[in-house]
């Protein structure tokens, strides 16, 4: 039986990858579905797995803060939603990368890569994984512009003029510095991944801010931060930190 551990901080995707790989393979067992950084070090310390299926960006840091405090060379196949990651070093130093979403014949290929390197009795090594990971991280690419629709009209905001984003009845909203909202053809994980995390900070499952954009903060109950944004956000909103993030939210402040 091959044991997998999936590490991804979106609930749906993480049991979609579940499932689909419950569905192409009869051999494989999806053991723990961790959410975080923390958690996965937390696990991993204690416990093995044949294979880990990881998202590179989390909401608490990027997977090789993982990998470099646990120091184990568990074969990795890296997943995420978007391709500034996409270097031909991680498909040669990791067993596979793969875009979401995920399509179910490119997970089985690498789960036969894996069978292949477990068959041939391949030394996996971390370190070089991890060395990729923190080249591309430190020289990313990030989102300058994003297309928004006015009326008949298009226009492209540049990355400057955007305060937050939020998103509300499955609609992610792009709010300006000027105060206008602009429907954009995101999910606020995919934003995650786009844009600059030294500007920008997701602070819970629905916003999304930038620096520029806080005009005052004040703590609150379990360590968490609320935020008051300018422009304001609707008013129906928390804009709370929540507690998992409240942690490297107060690193990103002080960074």
């Amino acid at each position: 039986m091959l044991n997998i551990a999936i590490i991804e901080d979106e609930p749906l995707a993480a049991e979609d990858l579940a499932k689909t790989l419950n569905e192409i393979s009869d051999d494989s067992k999806v053991v723990v579905k961790l959410d975080s950084v923390r958690a996965s070090v937390e696990w991993l310390s204690h416990n093995d797995v044949d294979l880990i299926l990881s998202d590179i960006e989390l909401g608490d840091g990027l997977s090789f803060d993982i990998f470099s405090q646990v120091k184990k060379n568990i074969p990795i196949v890296l997943t995420t939603a978007y391709d500034q990651y996409a270097i031909r070093a991680f498909k040669e130093n990791s067993i596979d990368y793969l875009l979401k979403p995920i399509d179910r014949d490119e997970l089985k290929a690498a789960l036969d890569k894996y069978r292949s390197w477990a068959t041939d009795k391949k030394t996996f090594d971390v370190d070089s994984v991890l060395s990729a990971l923190k080249q591309q991280s430190s020289s990313a690419a990030y989102q300058e512009r994003f297309l928004v629709t006015l009326g008949e009209r298009l226009t492209s905001i540049p990355e400057n003029r955007v305060a937050y984003f939020f998103s509300e009845d499955r609609y992610t909203f792009l709010v300006t510095k000027e105060g206008s909202q602009h429907i954009i053809n995101y999910n606020l994980g995919d934003l995650e991944d786009a844009i600059n995390p030294a500007k920008f900070f997701r602070i819970n499952r629905k916003f999304i801010i930038s620096f520029e954009a806080i005009k005052n903060m004040v703590a609150y109950s379990k360590s968490r931060v609320k935020i008051d944004l300018d422009p304001s956000a609707p008013k129906e909103l928390d804009v709370i930190v929540s507690v998992e993030r409240s942690g490297p939210f107060k690193k990103w402040l002080n960074r």
